[in-house]
């Protein structure tokens, strides 16, 4: 039977999940759109959990009540941390959890297909089935820059670049399923920022207190590269009394922190693709992600790439659920030889 006749049928839930390091969102077949936070916090104890009243919370309500929890974030720079036992338990807590958000009838089957950082499918094609095998009944793990580019149809001479929180995706779309070749992955992204961002503000303010938690509101919030008018300024507290403090130039430094090597892989991957279709190519480059947020990104890497011709770059328009969004659609698509039975 085909996947679209099922559907029609009721009888399967087709859902897109994109897995990210700092947010996971899914997006299902019965037109239910949902995403949290990749926290994930247990009570440390009798008294946490008399007062946080749940034996399991996610997202911001973990983030919230941390101070009572033994909280996991269980994915760094995209990949599940290996040899921790909570990080694989707290994945599978992730998935469980966003399926139920999503809703699914008693006794619908689950066809999932999870979008990962390019680079770590294979390394987390695993841990990803034992996670979702109590949940879904049949399973497909892509690149997220893949699962984004398939949403926007975006299928051939197109380069999407997906900047999350652990990772930056580069993946060149030329009408077949990318090849391990047509995907890159790179460090500097959303994390990357957080740190470098906290290590400045330290070194200028080093009587306040903040944490790293405040510091990725700030960048959230804030965060430009190139120029930007007007002044950001924050309330941090110094000796336990809130002050003022401006931080635009750290918010700037930490933000083109990650342009070098940006801009070079994205050079790079253009000069290495048929001579021929290069220009088609760089005349249709989309960034995704939180990233893609960054204001005034775009125009800088326009204008870092014009040296080698004309290029266009463009923002997809709901980068939360981008990933989310083009995985459902692959799963609605999908021939039945393409699913992993579970």
């Amino acid at each position: 039977m085909k996947q679209k006749e099922a559907q029609g049928e009721g009888n399967i839930l087709f859902v897109g999940i994109d897995l990210g390091t700092s947010r996971s969102s899914i997006s299902a077949s019965n037109n239910t759109r949902e995403w949290i936070e990749s926290y994930v916090g247990w009570p440390k104890d009798f008294i946490s959990l008399q007062v946080v009243g749940k034996p399991v919370l996610f997202g911001a309500e973990a983030l919230k009540n941390r101070l009572s929890l033994d909280l996991c974030r269980p994915l760094e720079h995209g990949v599940i941390k290996e040899g921790i036992e909570k990080s694989e338990e707290a994945v599978k807590e992730i998935i469980k959890y966003l399926i139920e958000l999503a809703k699914p009838q008693p006794e619908q089957k689950i066809y999932a297909v999870v979008g990962v950082p390019a680079d770590t499918l294979k390394v987390n094609k695993l841990a990803i089935r034992r996670a979702v095998s109590e949940f879904a009944h049949s399973l497909m793990v892509v690149s997220e820059p893949f699962a984004v580019a398939y949403g926007m149809n975006l299928l051939n001479n197109s380069l999407v670049i997906d900047i999350g929180a652990g990772t930056t995706d580069l993946c060149i779309m030329h009408g077949t399923i990318p090849l391990e070749e047509d995907q890159k992955t790179i460090l500097a992204a959303g994390d990357y920022i957080d740190e470098q961002l906290y290590s400045y503000l330290t070194e200028k303010y080093p009587n306040s207190k903040f944490n790293k938690n405040m510091v990725r509101q700030f960048k959230e919030q804030y965060s430009f590269v190139k120029e930007l008018s007007g002044d950001i300024r924050v309330e941090i507290p110094v000796d336990g009394k809130p002050v003022m403090h401006d931080i635009k130039n750290e918010v700037k430094r930490a933000c083109e922190s990650i342009l070098p090597a940006l801009v070079e892989t994205t050079t790079e991957m253009i000069a290495r693709f048929d001579p021929e279709f290069q220009v088609r190519i760089k005349n249709n480059i989309v960034l995704a992600g939180g990233g893609s947020l960054i204001r005034g990104l775009r125009e800088y890497l326009q204008n870092a790439l014009k040296e080698y011709g004309p290029c266009n770059v463009t923002c997809v328009e709901d980068p939360l659920f981008s990933g989310s969004n083009g995985a459902l659609k692959l799963a609605q698509d999908m021939p039945a030889k393409y699913w992993e039975p579970l």
